[in-house]
């Protein structure tokens, strides 16, 4: 009989952990995350994506970070809508498309290693960060953002956190602060949304989970707004360094993940 009790409260236990703590400590990084995102316009989708590692496995983690995540960004995009450039966004929009859709297909029948574009995004982020002036930057024209999401698209089946890339893009001189979170969030909730149908169609049960993305969703909510009422408060200068530290301590994190397994080998 003790046996059998002590068996059913430790299931309990597990059931609570399961249901209860585990979404409650999300729910809290979620609230800290958006705000980091809401600041900075990236960090806290790599942080949010990087605490859940530690509660769940991939498969399921990239899926509900996708759902989350198209929260965080929608909710920025919301508190600063008159900030965002549709010839910006437009061409973004068919190319994203186009990205999503290759990626699916080659998910299904390629297994791609996601060391190399990584590693592709972790040079492009050094390069942007600490290029000599003479040398070229990313200051593309506004149509050329159909690339970017050709390019984001695809690699936000594979890799997950996708901000890091787009953000190379953003550090110019012809966009404020508002601007730059504002357009940067729009794309980067495209990629998310069409990630939703994506992993659907590939077989990913959302309801089973909707315990740990359902809480994280009204945290990114809480989050993003008092973030964004933060971002009005510093000024451009400020603004700069802040999202060119965010972006180089994103870059450490890809460059860690990419050594970590020669180390260890």
């Amino acid at each position: 009989m003790s046996i059998a009790l002590l068996r059913i409260s430790i299931i309990d236990s597990l059931i609570y952990i399961n249901q209860v703590f585990i979404p409650s400590i999300l729910f809290l990084v979620a609230i800290m995350t958006s705000v980091i995102s809401a600041i900075a316009g990236m960090g806290g989708g790599i942080l949010l994506l990087t605490t859940m590692t530690f509660f769940l496995t991939l498969d399921v983690i990239i899926p509900i970070h996708g759902v989350v995540q198209f929260t965080s960004n929608s909710s920025r995009v919301l508190y600063l809508k008159e900030h965002v450039k549709k010839d910006m966004f437009v061409p973004y929009v068919f190319g994203a498309v186009i990205g999503v859709l290759g990626a699916v297909y080659l998910k299904r029948h390629v297994d791609i290693n996601r060391a190399y574009p990584l590693s592709v995004i972790c040079f492009l982020i050094f390069y942007t960060l600490f290029k000599p002036k003479r040398l070229p930057s990313f200051k593309i024209p506004f149509k050329g953002f159909a690339v970017v999401g050709l390019i984001n698209g695809f690699l936000g089946i594979f890799v997950g956190a996708v901000g890091p890339f787009l953000a190379i893009f953003f550090i110019r001189d012809d966009l404020s602060k508002q601007e730059v979170i504002a357009n940067k969030a729009c794309m980067q909730l495209l990629v998310h949304f069409l990630k939703l149908p994506a992993f659907i169609s590939l077989g990913f049960n959302y309801l089973e989970y909707w315990h740990y993305w359902l809480p994280m969703i009204f945290a990114s909510i809480i989050g993003t707004k008092y973030g964004v009422g933060l971002l009005h408060k510093i000024d451009e200068r400020m603004f700069k360094r802040i999202f060119k530290s965010a972006l180089f301590i994103a870059a450490i994190r890809i460059l860690y993940k990419l050594v970590k397994p020669l180390l260890e080998a």
